[in-house]
């Protein structure tokens, strides 16, 4: 860490974000766009995250300062109260124990009591280890790649968009989902290969949390998880169609992409939205005429006209003709 990252998290300390925690996280999320990698700043805003209840948010920063900084106690301590918060003791616990290995202060010993009797209390441990099991196997994930994406699926019904918290890294995934009625959903996937952080998204349907991770190569990958092979197997005709799976049964994956896409058109989209979607399945579906109608007339008329007839624009110059309430300006 620079000098003006330290000091820059120096003026964070845990009475200063006690004072005010809203404050806090927005100064530190402030000060994280311009420091980036500040191990410390993410561990202090973790902090805030607890403070203010945000507890699967506080996880990930306290991981994202564990991958900066694995020697950071702090950051520890911030993982272990967010997991407890979140009824994850044993995991909880087991976050408190590293801690302890690097500082031997009394905060960790006191979280490791309290983590094993609740542990302990539990009056069934194999019943809340079957639940556990149960609640796993009800949200099920599966995965496909193309050449240039892997796209993994968690099968979720209506699920609220701001409940769903992801977290991309180089070879790593991280799903939490807040679920207010049962115990929240976790999901993290060690990566076979690498992803391009930056450029990986994800998207909440009705009926799904879809996540698209962009590739770093243009790599099949043989799973979704592990170390990778020493042997890189790049993309070829006979391999594009054919969708490894970490599942121990063999899936039809033309026919899930073909549901997915089915999916997608089945959602209720709104205004610009589904306007937008409609387009997009026209361009898609379209023959090459239509696609040189649509891109000739879109960028000749400035983006005011949209035609798929390509025996008609593409005997002329499409002219501007934006709507009658409004005036189009050129820039």
């Amino acid at each position: 860490m620079t000098e003006a990252a330290g000091s820059q998290a120096a003026q964070f300390s845990d009475s200063y974000i006690i004072e005010n925690p809203q404050r806090s996280l927005e100064e530190l999320t402030k000060a994280l766009e311009e420091q980036s990698d500040d191990a410390e700043s993410y561990s202090q805003r973790a902090y805030a995250h607890i403070l203010l209840h945000n507890y699967n948010d506080a996880v990930l920063d306290a991981k994202r300062s564990l991958e900066l900084q694995p020697n950071n106690a702090n950051a520890f301590l911030r993982k272990g109260e967010a997991e407890f918060h979140l009824k994850n003791y044993s995991a909880a616990q087991d976050t408190f124990k590293q801690g302890q290995t690097l500082n031997s202060s009394t905060s960790f010993s006191s979280w490791i009591k309290m983590c094993a009797e609740k542990i302990s209390s539990s009056s069934c441990p194999e019943l809340e280890q079957a639940n556990h099991e149960k609640k796993t196997s009800k949200y099920r994930h599966d995965w496909y790649q193309t050449e240039s994406q892997v796209i993994v699926t968690v099968m979720m019904k209506n699920v609220q968009k701001e409940d769903v918290h992801i977290q991309f890294a180089e070879r790593q995934l991280t799903l939490n989902v807040n679920l207010p009625s049962e115990e929240n959903y976790n999901l993290t996937l060690f990566l076979f290969h690498s992803i391009v952080p930056e450029q990986s998204t994800f998207k909440v349907l009705s009926t799904k949390v879809e996540i698209k991770m962009k590739k770093t190569e243009a790599l099949r990958w043989d799973k979704l998880e592990g170390q990778a092979e020493k042997e890189l197997k790049q993309f070829t005709p006979e391999t594009m169609h054919k969708y490894p799976s970490s599942s121990h049964y063999t899936k039809n994956w033309d026919k899930l992409v073909g549901e997915i896409k089915e999916e997608e058109k089945n959602e209720n989209l709104e205004g610009d939205a589904a306007l937008n979607h409609l387009f997009q399945q026209i361009y898609s579906d379209g023959s090459d005429e239509v696609k040189r109608a649509m891109n000739k007339s879109f960028m000749e008329s400035g983006g005011t006209v949209l035609s798929t007839n390509w025996s008609d624009v593409g005997k002329r110059t499409v002219d501007v003709n934006p709507p009658d309430d409004m005036e189009y300006k050129k820039f």
